[in-house]
């Protein structure tokens, strides 16, 4: 698996972030997920973590290790809905009225019927997404449709490992200026 784009980023983050360099490369190995579900998983987490090197960084990796544009479709469509669905299904749960529980959403998510690849892994990028967001609900809502699909709770957990780790990386950037 190359990673020559996320050890150049990784090598950039400020001495504080020692920790996070060696679990990026802890993290960014194929464990329990694939290649196209570690990368998508990756790909959908540094697009939320909206640092745009970093973001770089693992989309040039993913194609250099010949993930499928589709999955990396898929992880980018997962990352702007999640972006959306995250904040409005957290606000539901932080107010906790059934009044807003019963109102309609009516916002549109056709892009979930419309998956390039299989409907776990998507749930898996929308999983490592809504853990970065912090939407209980919505973390809930992806963990129990990707064990129904036939995924692990190893997978679930090292998806929210990647996620962590990106995140982190992501702040660590920032930091710098």
């Amino acid at each position: 698996m190359a990673l020559d784009a996320i050890e150049k980023f990784s090598e950039s983050l400020p001495d504080l972030a020692r920790d996070i360099k060696l679990n990026l490369s802890g993290v960014l190995q194929e464990g329990a997920l694939n290649a196209q579900q570690f990368w998508g998983v990756a790909a959908a987490c540094a697009c939320a973590a909206r640092n745009p090197r970093l973001t770089q960084a693992v989309l040039a990796d993913a194609a250099t290790s010949g993930v499928a544009e589709t999955t990396l479709e898929d992880a980018k469509a997962a990352a702007v809905l999640m972006g959306m669905n995250n904040v409005y299904y957290r606000f539901r749960h932080m107010i906790g009225k059934e009044a807003y529980s019963q109102r309609p959403a009516r916002l549109r998510m056709q892009r979930m019927q419309k998956l390039a690849g299989p409907k776990a892994e998507f749930e898996l990028f929308c999983l490592g997404v809504s853990a970065i967001n912090g939407c209980e609900m919505c973390v809930k809502a992806h963990e129990a449709v990707i064990l129904e699909n036939g995924l692990t709770e190893e997978q679930v957990h090292d998806a929210v490992r990647i996620a962590a780790t990106i995140h982190a990386a992501a702040i660590a950037a920032e930091l710098q200026g």
